[in-house]
């Protein structure tokens, strides 16, 4: 089964596959709790996709605080 975006191309949109896992599942906890989605479309898809579709789509950015 493919998926889209794949996790190749995911990864490529951050700096590492733990990043992206972080990422995407904070952002779908936004998502469940009401937060609307960045991207159209997104009605009918499970939270944990809108999440990656952001990031693929770069809707979605992160920073590292120190």
């Amino acid at each position: 089964m493919m998926c889209f975006p794949s996790i190749d191309s995911l990864v490529k949109k951050v700096d590492s596959k733990y990043t992206l896992v972080t990422l995407a599942a904070d952002r779908a906890r936004e998502l469940t709790d009401g937060q609307p989605p960045l991207i159209p479309d997104a009605k009918n898809k499970k939270p944990v996709t809108v999440a990656l579709e952001e990031i693929y789509k770069d809707k979605i950015t992160y920073s590292f605080d120190k």
